[in-house]
């Protein structure tokens, strides 16, 4: 994969210090007008949806005009109704678009939603910037992540660095999956780690600017015309690997991800959720989490190398197990994590079939 060029400094083409949006005078005029769609797919987290577009419409964008796509996935606690309330008491106007829905379509059905729309209208813009409904924008994030793909035509997505609302850093820059990955992360044991350091599937927390496998969806931008071109998201996924494989499909396609951490967004991790990848993981797994990672492995290693990063992962947790128990710490694997995974990804990959 080709990297950018760094400039005398050393630092890639097109790095921009930490916190800021590349000055007017430094941008071509192109930059100062490509138009940004920001999206947020929310289901039960309104008040924190709410914050999130007041985060978005309380910045200048760098000139970038900007319009706030606001889907609710039929949220059963009246978030559609709290949203038009908001709508109307705070004056977001024509800043701001609502898209009420009649059903769950999760997160890359309910981006595809607003994203073909926009492929379908008279004056698409350059670019989407998807946002969590438990995120917020920590500063001109939006306009840092614009001048970047502005000034990398290969690149087909840049993402932001993020934190929690402490301030702690979470990682936002990854590998993609694999066996020894996927391995590594269910043993959990320090000297294995670092022999299979790079295939660890998350990058540091301090991971510099530059091209990566793929970023978090909680806050990514992408071109439109690149998901104009791959079909955007691919509607087997419910929730969770479907940014992975969206990426995947780029990387494949010849184009570039950036990961650009001097664009910051804060993330209540798992508000939206409750899957939260830095917690202890004895909670159990909803059944779309297993279904998403047999559709990822499947779709971009084949079904048996799918079935064999899955069995990877079982010995992992299996040999974790012992090992937790001697140092006194929580079992790695989610809870009845052997029986939901011969369950939801083994037994279908073994039988086989269209969608597996």
């Amino acid at each position: 994969m080709d990297r950018p060029h760094p400039d005398h400094a050393g630092r890639p083409s097109g790095f921009v210090p930490e916190g800021q949006a590349c000055p007017p005078s430094h941008r071509s005029s192109a930059a100062m007008t490509s138009p940004v769609a920001v999206i947020i797919v929310n289901y039960g987290t309104a008040d924190l949806a709410i914050a999130g577009v007041e985060s978005v419409l309380a910045r200048h964008h760098g000139g970038h005009p900007v319009k706030v796509h606001l889907l609710d996935n039929a949220s059963p606690g009246g978030d559609a109704a709290a949203f038009a309330q908001a709508h109307a008491a705070r004056g977001w106007g024509d800043r701001v678009r609502l898209w009420p829905q009649t059903e769950n379509h999760g997160f890359g059905r309910g981006n595809n939603v607003v994203i073909h729309a926009l492929l379908d209208s008279p004056s698409p813009p350059d670019y989407v910037f998807l946002l969590n409904p438990d995120a917020q924008l920590e500063n001109e994030a939006i306009a840092i992540l614009a001048d970047r793909l502005d000034a990398d035509p290969q690149a087909a997505a840049a993402g932001a660095g993020i934190a929690q609302p402490d301030g702690a850093r979470v990682a936002a820059a990854f590998r993609f999956p694999s066996a020894r990955g996927e391995f590594a992360r269910a043993l959990n044991f320090g000297p294995v780690s670092r022999l299979f350091g790079h295939h660890v599937i998350s990058l540091p927390v301090d991971q510099p600017d530059g091209p990566v496998d793929w970023v978090s969806g909680a806050a990514v931008m992408m071109r439109l015309s690149v998901l104009r071109d791959l079909g955007a998201f691919d509607p087997d996924f419910f929730l969770y690997h479907e940014e992975v494989e969206l990426m995947f499909r780029m990387t494949k396609a010849g184009h570039r991800i950036l990961y650009v951490p001097a664009a910051r967004v804060q993330h209540v991790e798992g508000a939206a959720t409750d899957v939260r990848s830095g917690a202890p993981e004895r909670s159990r797994r909803p059944e779309y989490w297993y279904e998403s990672w047999r559709h990822y492995h499947t779709k971009t290693r084949g079904r048996w190398g799918a079935a064999a990063t899955g069995l990877a992962w079982m010995a992992g947790a299996a040999l974790n197990a012992p090992l937790a128990r001697a140092r006194g710490q929580e079992l790695r694997a989610p809870k009845a994590f052997f029986g939901d995974f011969t369950r939801l990804v083994l037994r279908p990959l073994l039988r086989g079939g269209p969608r597996n």
